[in-house]
C-alpha cells in the first residue's frame, strides 16, 4: 500500500495506491501514514483505487481519525467504490466519517468549516 500526497491549500489529499487494505497491509499503511498525520490537520483519503477493506483497515482509518481529531484536525473520505461504501454502511462507519463523492466536494467541506 503506497500513499501519495497532494496539497490543495491547507488540505492534504492522500491517494491510497493499493487494491486492498486488510490485515496484511495495515501495518505498512499505519507506518506510512503517521508522518503525514503528524504534519497535517486537514486530511482527505481518496479511496478511488481501494477495492477492498476489512475490519483491520477500518480500524486503521478510525485510528487516523482519532489522531487528527485529538490535534484539532479532521479526516474526510472520498471516491469510494460501491463495495467499500457498502461495508462502511453495513458497519455504520458512514455515521462516523464524512464521506464525499469527489475530492472537490471534500476540499469544499473543509473550507466551509
Amino acid at each position: 500500500m503506497e500513499v501519495m500526497c497532494d496539497h490543495i491549500g491547507d488540505v492534504t489529499v492522500v491517494v491510497l495506491e493499493g487494491a486492498q487494505l486488510d490485515a496484511s497491509s495495515t501495518g505498512e499503511f499505519k507506518r506510512d501514514i503517521m508522518p503525514v498525520l503528524e504534519k497535517q490537520a486537514q486530511v482527505i483519503f481518496d479511496l478511488s483505487q481501494l477495492g477492498f477493506i476489512d475490519s483491520s483497515g477500518l480500524g486503521a482509518f478510525l485510528s487516523c481519525l482519532r489522531h487528527l481529531q485529538a490535534r484539532g484536525g479532521d479526516l474526510k473520505l472520498c471516491n469510494m467504490s460501491k463495495p467499500v461504501r457498502a461495508l462502511f454502511e453495513l458497519v455504520r462507519m458512514h455515521r462516523i466519517f464524512h464521506i464525499f463523492e469527489t475530492q472537490e466536494e471534500a476540499v469544499r467541506a473543509f473550507r466551509q468549516q
